[in-house]
């Protein structure tokens, strides 16, 4: 049996597959049928600059790859969009996914990035960089806790901000997703588009949370991210803080403000590395929805 790779497919006729295939895989994980198919839209812009190849078996195309290398900051960063085969041709993808390495790697991305929705193997080898989680919630899931939740203030913003930033710079340098004027650079522009209005930036909620008679952490939702799904940007629980419990009463607190706000569920992203908010979210209920993953492949595809 001969296996070709073979670059130049119409990008036209498979995107409408790939982005079914993405809607597919997101309501197997649990996202409502709006949801999975607003989330797997936001991908279709990127996916326009995918360059795709076809998988063929004795001249008969039996799959595709999806590859692109991206400008980081002055930095090639490769990116695998998908390595997909028809059933019964799973055998194909590790050799697929060895020809996009190396489709990276000769075009100067020396990392390449993934991003893995629900499970697959054959990226077992990756690293681990990010996870989205989602719950779902009802008022029984989200009863009252310890911490209690109002909104921040016009003189508490400016500290606030400033200490987010910071600690999204850490996060992905922790994470080892990025070098450190890529995470300067991203979190600035990230923070600016996310949040145009400061306080006052629609569908937004900037929260200060309390317990005890004093402040304990913050929060930040940004509500209606996609139907019925509040996306928490951050639940934290001030360094002073941290082990006396208030960490899975913070995020009953923000399951309650989706609640109120007409969401039923709840989606929390965090980075690879942090070990202790992966282990908190697991038993708090939240299940990964998707990863992103990335390797060196500056040794070579395969190394």
């Amino acid at each position: 049996m001969t296996l070709e790779i073979a670059p130049g497919a119409d990008r036209d006729t498979w995107l409408p597959a790939h982005l079914q295939r993405l809607v597919d895989r997101y309501l197997a994980a649990g996202l409502s049928a709006a949801a999975a198919g607003r989330l797997a839209e936001q991908q279709r812009e990127q996916a326009g600059t995918w360059t795709v190849a076809d998988i063929r078996e004795d001249g008969r195309t039996v799959g595709s790859v999806a590859v692109a290398v991206a400008d980081r900051e002055g930095t090639p960063v490769g990116r695998i969009g998908e390595v997909w085969t028809v059933p019964g041709y799973e055998r194909l993808r590790p050799a697929a996914l060895d020809w996009a390495e190396r489709w990276c790697a000769e075009r100067g991305g020396n990392r390449v990035e993934v991003r893995v929705t629900g499970t697959d193997p054959l990226f077992d080898r990756y690293t681990v960089r990010g996870q989205n989680r989602v719950k779902e919630l009802s008022a029984a899931s989200a009863e009252q806790g310890s911490v209690t939740a109002r909104p921040m203030t016009a003189e508490e913003y400016p500290a606030w901000r400033a200490q987010q930033e910071d600690a999204y710079v850490f996060d992905m340098l922790r994470s080892g997703s990025h070098t450190e004027q890529e995470a300067r650079a991203k979190s600035a522009a990230d923070f600016a588009r996310m949040l145009p209005e400061d306080l006052a930036t629609p569908g937004h909620a900037l929260l200060v949370l309390e317990a005890e008679g004093r402040t304990v952490g913050t929060g930040w939702l940004h509500h209606g991210f996609l139907p019925g799904v509040t996306f928490g940007c951050s639940l934290d629980v001030l360094p002073e803080e941290r082990g006396r419990g208030f960490g899975r009463a913070a995020m009953a607190a923000g399951e309650l403000a989706a609640l109120a706000a007409g969401d039923g569920m709840l989606m929390l992203n965090v980075f690879g590395g942090n070990t202790v908010a992966m282990q908190l979210y697991s038993t708090a209920g939240y299940r990964v929805l998707e990863e992103g993953r990335s390797r060196d492949v500056s040794g070579g595809a395969g190394a």
